[in-house]
């Protein structure tokens, strides 16, 4: 398939679209409280170090294979090697797990938005709201559906109309809204302290655990193995240069994802008086205690407001993402129209998320070796799937088809100055650094340890 298909007009399109995917929910929920919990500075040294190596790998890898190809992650793997077509179907089934349960979590972000454009901020505050509002029957799921419908609407309009355009307003408009909030916050009065908290490094915690939870937030933050990266790869123009669009794609990420802790972190130390366990993990921190912090403050609804609709931009663009991996697949195998393929997702995912929803409320005692519906559709596609993806994607590329793939697909673009590092990431490295992915995030999310 060619690559003159359908794709991004430009590489700065293929930039702010892959970057609106990478920033995500995980950006800033789980960034802040990991920063907080391992020492803040010597945290997001680890981060760093691991995301110009490990985490430029693997996205070089995918990017190039998805261009290389000139197909969507269905059928890009395929294109090399035959026997591998069962990678592409992998990589497709990861996002056709989660498309489901994370428009659930978009809903309630759409439920927050709405009563903070409301100024409402004081009810949500309040300690039994967001678990009322889940464990109703219709109004989360009206919310969900708002929030698949618009993401669908954009996705039906095509690469450059709907996944482009709207990526390039949303990922500019979320940088300057995340700076100007971050600002405000920490020239809140003792608000250095937690500045100081987050960026001050504490050599207690450069630990096998700080490096393992540091490598499964960039794991998991940039995309990969979701088959995304290689759909979206397949997008870029032949002529871009690929490892300059990956490193600014990096780049955007990784500063979402710092000044996501500059915000919450010394945001959340303030309120509780620099009690680092406030900063509780996923939607306890969003959805329960930054509420509360924002209740508290001079100018608290304008604040709760602006911070929403950053979070639902962000949702968005990542479930745009995760919506156009699944129909690129469709309309390549089944030969359909794109609105169709649309059209199909969106009934699957719909009646998909219905356990995840409802298994907060009427289905709530309904458990799956211990998990609730969401929390296991989490745990199966993050914590298992997407790293036994990955793994054979490294493999795949460094052992069977071999690094030349990538290598000369990166310098028919421009130069590859990070080769050498890739050579030794892709063979040897990263493969056992996403092997320590899958124990640790097996471990974590049976409760044998805690992060």
């Amino acid at each position: 398939m060619s690559n003159e298909r359908s794709g991004f007009s430009s590489r700065l399109g293929f930039v702010l679209a892959t970057a609106g995917s990478a920033v995500g929910l995980g950006n800033l929920w789980r960034f802040p409280y990991l920063a907080a919990k391992y020492g803040g500075g010597s945290f997001l040294l680890i981060y760093l170090i691991l995301t110009v190596t490990f985490g430029f790998a693997l996205m070089i890898t995918e990017v190039s294979i998805g261009r290389g190809a000139g197909t969507s992650a269905l059928h890009a793997f395929g294109h090399f090697h035959k026997k591998f077509k069962f990678l592409g179907y992998l990589c497709s089934l990861i996002p056709f797990i989660i498309f489901p349960y994370y428009c659930v979590i978009g809903g309630w972000i759409t439920k927050y938005l709405l009563t903070s454009l409301q100024g409402n901020t004081h009810a949500a505050a309040s300690d039994t709201f967001f678990t009322g509002f889940i464990g109703k029957t219709s109004e989360p799921m009206i919310c969900l559906l708002f929030f698949m419908l618009l993401t669908t609407i954009i996705v039906a309009l095509g690469v450059k109309e709907g996944v482009e355009r709207v990526s390039t307003f949303m990922m500019p408009a979320l940088i300057i809204l995340l700076i100007g909030i971050s600002v405000f916050c920490i020239t809140r009065p003792g608000a250095m302290a937690g500045v100081a908290y987050y960026l001050k490094p504490d050599i207690k915690h450069l630990s096998p655990t700080t490096f393992l939870a540091a490598l499964g937030q960039l794991f998991f933050s940039m995309s990969l193995a979701m088959g995304i990266m290689v759909t979206y790869g397949s997008y870029l123009p032949k002529k871009a240069d690929l490892e300059k669009s990956v490193t600014q794609v990096e780049i955007f990420d990784t500063g979402v994802a710092f000044l996501a802790g500059l915000l919450i972190v010394p945001t959340v130390f303030v309120f509780s008086n620099g009690d680092a366990s406030m900063l509780a993990k996923g939607p306890s921190l969003m959805f329960v205690m930054l509420p509360k912090v924002f209740d508290s403050m001079a100018f608290g609804s304008i604040i709760a407001a602006v911070f929403f609709i950053l979070v639902f931009f962000a949702a968005l663009t990542s479930a745009i993402s995760i919506l156009e991996t699944l129909v690129a697949g469709l309309t390549e195998g089944l030969h359909i129209k794109r609105t169709t393929a649309c059209i199909i997702m969106f009934v699957l995912a719909a009646l998909l998320a219905i356990p995840s929803s409802f298994g907060f409320g009427i289905w709530s005692h309904i458990t799956i070796i211990g998990f609730s519906f969401l929390d296991f559709f989490d745990f199966l596609s993050n914590s298992i799937l997407m790293p036994v993806a990955a793994f054979l994607i490294c493999i795949f590329v460094a052992y069977v088809v071999k690094p030349d793939v990538v290598i000369n697909e990166v310098e028919s673009s421009g130069k590859f100055k990070r080769k050498s590092l890739f050579l030794v990431m892709i063979k040897y490295l990263a493969p056992i650094c996403i092997i320590a992915i899958l124990i640790f995030s097996i471990m974590e999310g049976m409760g044998m340890i805690t992060v």
